[in-house]
């Protein structure tokens, strides 16, 4: 299994990096976990315009613009573009994906894009896409939020979304090979419950979680990633490093 990642500045796109967005490869099969702004540019560098009516499946953590926004120009690009794809992306999301995407780009609900993509909403339980194992649990934050776990074969990612300290993340990660965790929040700061976490928050959920490899996420671009693994690093005596737009990461 192959993670690229595409975005992953927090909340926002900064000056180094387009908002949270990462590329997922298994076998065949490719997935594109969250797409927020901007991410789109990165993901046509590494699968070509060609390759976007390609993508397995899009799965959204939770509909926050940084999430999830460039599946607008992904709409446009399937249903205007060049190279029509020979079937609807599926999409996977909390319950009002579809809804909340037309009203994003102005479509009326029926049949806003649903030409293009194929929404489903996430289930109870587990899921197969191509020859990815998924399993999905609710965390901590204001709306509807997803932690998402990737098995293929023995391998095993698992990406936090954005979400505060919660123990249904740890549970979701439990031996996991990787786990992507947003670090948004510095430690000694007012920060607000169940929204982020801070490096060392992520590093104390890596290590309840007895997962081998930790990369911190969705850093804000007034943030300091370096300084969010140097905090993880406080709780998690395992590899740390920061997510990097175009960094790879061979599980």
């Amino acid at each position: 299994m192959r993670l690229t990642v595409l975005g992953c500045s927090g909340s926002l796109p900064g000056p180094a990096s387009s908002a949270s967005s990462y590329l997922v490869e298994a076998g065949t099969t490719r997935v594109v976990v969250d797409l927020g702004n901007g991410a789109l540019s990165e993901l046509q560098r590494q699968v070509g315009s060609e390759g976007l009516g390609e993508i397995d499946a899009v799965l959204i953590s939770h509909l926050h613009p940084d999430h999830f926004m460039d599946l607008c120009g992904y709409y446009v690009a399937l249903r205007y573009g060049p190279h029509q794809p020979r079937r609807r992306v599926p999409v996977w999301g909390p319950e009002n994906t579809a809804e909340r995407l037309a009203v994003a780009y102005g479509e009326d609900p029926d049949p806003g894009m649903s030409n293009e993509f194929e929404f489903r909403a996430y289930p109870g339980g587990g899921f197969t896409v191509g020859e990815l194992n998924v399993r999905v649990s609710r965390v901590a934050h204001p709306v509807p939020a997803y932690a998402i776990r990737l098995e293929h074969g023995d391998q095993t990612l698992v990406y936090s979304g954005d979400t505060g300290p919660t123990q249904a993340l740890v549970d979701l990660a439990r031996g996991a090979d990787l786990l992507l965790c947003e670090a948004a929040f510095r430690e000694g700061e007012d920060n607000p419950p169940d929204l982020h976490l801070t490096g060392r928050e992520a590093g104390e959920h890596a290590r309840q979680a007895g997962v081998r490899r930790l990369v911190v996420t969705h850093v804000p671009p007034w943030g300091d990633a370096e300084e969010a693994v140097a905090e993880a690093r406080t709780a998690f005596a395992g590899p740390v490093e920061a997510a990097r737009t175009g960094a790879t990461f061979e599980l």
